[in-house]
């Protein structure tokens, strides 16, 4: 199209319709080189105006072998990575430095990506975030096989801020049980202080789910544990609603697994030592900037027992476990 209206611009500077200066604004093109384009389509007709780069390599095209050498590795040890995270590796660990574009267009031409356009498209539309960083904080565990073949299945505690995306806590656990989520939460509480609330899923360690449940107040021995903390605790009704840490999960499935098994990662020890590094990186490449700079954290004070909050619970929850055992029997 820029070739053809050059064409026609040309044209009618050669029979003296347009002036230099016209065709020089048309064009957008200073007056010297408007003359040169007239020479050459009064020497070579129109063929002269069509660009001589066209069916050549681009002069910034990376070298074939380059491009052999990255495919060979991806194909051999990030076959399942996609062309954000196999660049990184590519430049950390092997010296290559390529644009993530690039290695997708190439990875998209050697079927080891799919593109954008072939994929679902999404059908529930976000919800806004919140203002503050710790005004919402969204918590789930990840049931899956984060150390491959190499270690057991285990559970994957997540903390996420609501307004920032920002990963707050990650605990490796054996199960989503009342216990793991005292002691997980105890460590973000004396790591950051009190969030305004929780926001998580109708799992029994939240919310009372037993039909024949009509004595007691309605709250899980958690909810009651946040309650004395003066923490709310909102049950959302679908997973979309909590859409900021079910996308994290999808991530954590896809890099976490990835980063411990380079690492060679086998225990839910060695996973939970990795977790503090993978954690900064991951909120350096991802977290947004709040609306509003200010943290509404509140700090545990003295009248906030933590021992009070949560040990005597996890004893009493023990104890009617037990007790509930001991009747089935």
């Amino acid at each position: 199209d820029k070739e053809l209206a050059r064409l026609e611009v040309l044209r009618d500077l050669d029979q003296r319709r347009l002036t230099p200066v016209a065709a020089g604004r048309l064009l957008g093109l200073e007056r010297r080189q408007v003359f040169r384009l007239l020479k050459v389509y009064r020497t070579e007709g129109a063929a002269g105006l069509i660009s001589k780069r066209r069916g050549r390599p681009s002069n910034r095209c990376q070298p074939a072998e380059l491009r052999a050498t990255a495919l060979a590795i991806i194909r051999e040890r990030y076959w399942d990575f996609g062309p954000t995270l196999a660049a990184e590796k590519l430049s950390e660990l092997h010296g290559i430095a390529l644009g993530r574009e690039t290695l997708r267009h190439w990875m998209i031409a050697e079927g080891l990506w799919v593109d954008r356009k072939q994929r679902l498209k999404r059908v529930h539309q976000p919800r806004s975030r919140r203002e503050c960083v710790g005004e919402l904080v969204q918590i789930d565990g990840c049931e899956h096989w984060w150390f491959e073949d190499r270690g057991p299945q285990c559970t994957l505690l997540v903390f996420v801020d609501d307004a920032t995306g920002r990963l707050m806590h990650l605990q490796f656990v054996e199960s989503e049980s009342t216990f793991s989520y005292f002691h997980a939460t105890r460590v973000y509480l004396e790591a950051w202080g009190k969030p305004i609330a929780f926001y998580s899923d109708k799992h029994g360690v939240f919310r009372v789910n037993h039909e024949g449940a009509i004595g007691g107040d309605g709250m899980t021995q958690f909810g009651r544990a946040l309650d004395a903390l003066n923490i709310e605790i909102i049950c959302a009704n679908s997973s979309q609603a909590k859409g900021r840490v079910e996308r994290a999960h999808k991530t954590l499935q896809d890099r976490l697994v990835k980063e411990l098994r380079l690492a060679g990662v086998s225990s839910l020890a060695e996973g939970n030592a990795l977790l503090p590094s993978f954690m900064a990186d991951y909120n350096a490449r991802f977290a947004k900037p709040p609306a509003n700079g200010k943290d509404l954290h509140r700090p545990l004070r003295e009248n906030d027992n933590l021992e009070d909050a949560f040990a005597w619970k996890e004893e009493r929850t023990l104890s009617r476990a037990l007790t509930l055992q001991y009747d089935k029997v």
